[in-house]
């Protein structure tokens, strides 16, 4: 496992999302994941939607299913849910920025969001259908608690699908200095499991591992998408310019992040990896 090796709390987690949000909308659009290509020719905007609907029947979601979104971010997978699966889902962020901007397209209260830390909130036990985390799990220094948090909330029988970031077997020590261990640092990242952590955390939480797969063919074309939108509004938008060069912004730092994900993964030291489990 590769560590930040410093202890990064909910509210670092916060500002960094709340601090780079009209960047972050921008250059990944409102889902703010990865995207899933089939066929490598559609638009990042579909691939975006690919990724929600690949997870959705991993974890057999159903109409009427309640399904907890962990960790939404703008409620784009948790609106996608309601819209094409016809389920009821509880979302949660961290992000009052991120919280705001979801409630102000979904006043139905389907979704119903929640502001909150996954890690304390209070959630009723053996209740959902479903469970789903897209790219969330990488920000809690606990994974086994997430996990363990997740197992309470399910009715038995029930699924939880884990979109994870993590890094190769066996990264090389460049890999880890030049690469991973700055992408944790950056990216407010306590860890960067491999995949056989990640199933470890799972099953010394309880759950039983249906499927692991590693996606990174599928989904790594994001990071180009990500790239070229960042160069194309550093040209033309002096928003960027001035943040990216004004010292007092602390997650300015984003832009080479964006560059060292992009090339972990084309160097293979950055994996994709979707995890199905069931609560037994």
């Amino acid at each position: 496992m590769i560590s930040a090796e410093l202890p990064f709390d909910p509210s670092e987690v916060r500002s960094h999302y709340d601090e780079l949000d009209p960047f972050y909308r921008e250059l990944w659009g409102e889902h703010v994941h990865h995207g899933f290509w089939t066929t490598g020719t559609e638009p990042p905007e579909i691939a975006a939607r690919h990724l929600v609907e690949l997870v959705a029947e991993k974890a057999q979601i159903k109409p009427g299913d309640l399904v907890l979104d962990i960790g939404c971010g703008y409620g784009a997978p948790a609106r996608q849910l309601v819209q094409q699966y016809g389920a009821k889902v509880t979302a949660i962020t961290l992000s009052p920025v991120q919280h705001d901007y979801a409630r102000a397209l979904s006043r139905s209260g389907n979704p119903l969001y929640h502001l909150a830390d996954w890690l304390t909130a209070d959630f009723p036990a053996q209740s959902y259908h479903a469970a789903i985390a897209i790219e969330s799990t990488e920000h809690m220094p606990d994974r086994v608690q997430f996990f363990r948090r997740a197992f309470s909330a399910l009715k038995v029988g029930s699924r939880l699908v884990v979109c994870a970031w993590i890094t190769r077997q066996k990264p090389s020590r460049l890999e880890i200095d030049w690469l991973l261990r700055p992408i944790c640092l950056e990216g407010r990242i306590p860890h960067l499991p491999t995949m056989v952590e990640l199933i470890n955390a799972a099953r010394t939480a309880g759950f039983s591992v249906i499927e692991s797969q590693d996606y990174a063919q599928s989904v790594s074309r994001t990071w180009g998408v990500v790239l070229r939108r960042l160069i194309m509004h550093l040209i033309t938008d002096t928003r960027y310019r001035a943040y990216l060069f004004n010292s007092q912004h602390r997650n300015r730092i984003f832009a080479l992040t964006a560059l060292r994900i992009w090339l972990a993964y084309r160097v293979g030291a950055m994996r994709y990896g979707i995890l199905t489990m069931t609560r037994a």
